[in-house]
């Protein structure tokens, strides 16, 4: 299953906010052995949501949308969102209903916080009260962190893949030394080798064959300098 993450907000572009959200849907989905091949931060405008949920729903199997949610003016994802799945907005008896059995009477809510995307699932924000949905595969889940978990918490079993295994191998070397033998691991055992350098360069050996990572990691370890705490 391949997966794109698309953030809404202009405080995330401004460097206002560190984009925690992404980072965190992305150990979640790896976790269950989808693959993100996408992550996009886009302003809070209705056209630049809707140009790339286009064209990310086109070419993945799910776009999960964060960000965006809400009665205020810079509230557009749900706009994107029903633009980019080409239905109009419209008011939904689901998240009525939903909003009035955790108290909130229709009279005393902003205009348009019970609208999604006509035809779309209604997705509970048990944190909050702004709803998400879900939609032809979108799944528009909320900014706020700790509702946007609790979201996900509703919609996680949706997303499932073949697990991959990972590895780390350390070493104590430049990474441009290292680039023969990395090239020759991914050859030897059709694994995925990313390259990290910092104090020590971190290896990581990925793939969906767990023999063949614990055989390509091993094969690393005994080629690499080995930094002095991990002898």
């Amino acid at each position: 299953m391949k997966v794109a993450l698309v953030t809404v907000g202009d405080e995330i572009l401004d460097g206002d906010t560190v984009n925690t959200n992404a980072a965190w849907l992305g150990q979640r989905l790896a976790d269950r052995g989808v693959d993100v091949e996408r992550i996009t931060v886009v302003p809070d405008r209705t056209a630049d949501i809707a140009r790339v949920v286009n064209e990310y729903r086109a070419e993945y199997d799910a776009v999960i949308v964060t960000g965006g949610l809400g009665p205020t003016h810079d509230d557009v994802t749900m706009e994107g969102v029903a633009a980019a799945v080409g239905v109009e907005m419209a008011e939904s008896e689901a998240a009525a209903e939903w909003l009035a059995a955790d108290g909130y009477a229709h009279a005393d809510l902003t205009e348009r916080t019970t609208w999604l995307p006509t035809g779309a699932d209604l997705l509970p924000n048990p944190e909050g009260v702004a709803p998400g949905c879900v939609v032809d595969g979108v799944y528009v889940l909320a900014g706020v962190p700790a509702e946007m978990k609790a979201m996900w918490a509703e919609v996680a079993d949706d997303f499932a893949g073949e697990p991959r295994t990972v590895e780390v191998v350390h070493a104590a070397e430049p990474e441009s030394a290292l680039i023969d033998r990395v090239g020759a691991v991914r050859s030897r055992f059709g694994v995925d080798v990313g390259s990290y350098p910092g104090e020590t360069v971190r290896l990581k050996v990925s793939g969906r064959d767990a023999d063949a990572v614990d055989a390509a990691a091993g094969w690393l370890r005994e080629r690499v300098e080995p930094p002095a705490d991990h002898d």
